[in-house]
């Protein structure tokens, strides 16, 4: 009986493997081998293999302007939604209720509304005839162009990946002990003090998961680039839409879909780990 018990985690871990290697791995390494296929205009794909999609998109400037706009979208978004966020989950997490339920409803609520609504409802406030140009106007600065630039696709993506960032730090804080404040407080440490020595190390988990899962979210958006950045402005989700259903060039398309896929992993294993081993140090540990 003893040498049967190891194979009793991996029998009933077994339905939940077969559905994530049938509805990930094995779609993955489809779009893989798709991504290596010839591809003519004439004949549409051929089941021939070669190397040179990966060859046009890792040598052209026009792809690396695209991957280029993809990342620093995703890293200002990230970067406006923690300096929003943690401020807020802070606040959060000092309330009591009923306030603190009513504005953890506040900040899900835009959850409940679709992207391409919210996407629709910013294209009409960025618009030449939106509140923010009447604004400007009524001030007598002008009219702004904001729309179909990359501001435009970035304040968007802040409100929709702004709960992403809230709701992780607020649960870090949650497991932090108010006393450990109050105590380093009535050791006459300033509040400034008390947050970055006590409360910022232990609620750093909370604000890796909150920009991970926010930059990964960013990087892969499509709804928002697509309505408030226009046919001009291409972000990588996009070009791969166009390769899909306009140009019918899959291979391409799954040559970019996948470099978008490495390149997000080699970011955020590489932002985990120097981030991790930071907190682990501060921490005291090994």
């Amino acid at each position: 009986m003893s040498a049967q018990r190891p194979l009793t985690p991996w029998i009933l871990s077994a339905p939940a493997l077969l559905l994530f290697c049938g509805l990930l791995l094995a779609p993955l390494l489809m779009t893989g081998l798709l991504s290596f296929q010839v591809f003519d205009y004439n004949t549409g794909v051929k089941n021939e293999y070669t190397l040179a999609h990966y060859i046009e998109v890792l040598t052209d400037p026009y792809y690396f302007e695209i991957f280029w706009r993809t990342f620093w979208v995703s890293v200002m978004t990230t970067g406006i939604c923690l300096l929003i966020g943690a401020p807020e989950a802070y606040v959060l997490s000092r309330m009591r209720d009923p306030w603190r339920t009513i504005c953890l409803l506040v900040v899900l609520a835009p959850l409940l509304v679709s992207v391409v609504v919210r996407a629709f409802g910013w294209s009409m406030l960025l618009g030449p005839n939106g509140v923010i140009n009447q604004f400007f106007a009524f001030a007598g600065l002008g009219s702004v162009k904001i729309l179909y630039t990359e501001w435009a696709v970035i304040i968007a993506l802040v409100h929709v990946m702004l709960p992403f960032m809230i709701i992780p730090i607020w649960t870090s804080l949650q497991k932090l002990d108010p006393g450990v404040e109050h105590a380093a407080l009535s050791l006459s440490a300033s509040p400034f003090t008390t947050v970055r020595r006590i409360v910022l190390p232990q609620v750093m988990p909370g604000i890796l998961s909150g920009c991970l899962i926010v930059f990964g979210l960013c990087a892969s958006a499509f709804a928002i680039p697509g309505l408030l950045g226009g046919r001009r402005l291409k972000m990588v989700a996009t070009v791969v839409y166009d390769e899909y259903l306009h140009e019918l060039n899959w291979p391409l398309g799954a040559t970019l879909a996948l470099i978008l896929l490495l390149a997000n992993l080699v970011v955020m294993l590489s932002y985990n780990r120097v981030l991790e081993g930071r907190y682990k140090k501060s921490m005291g540990v090994a």
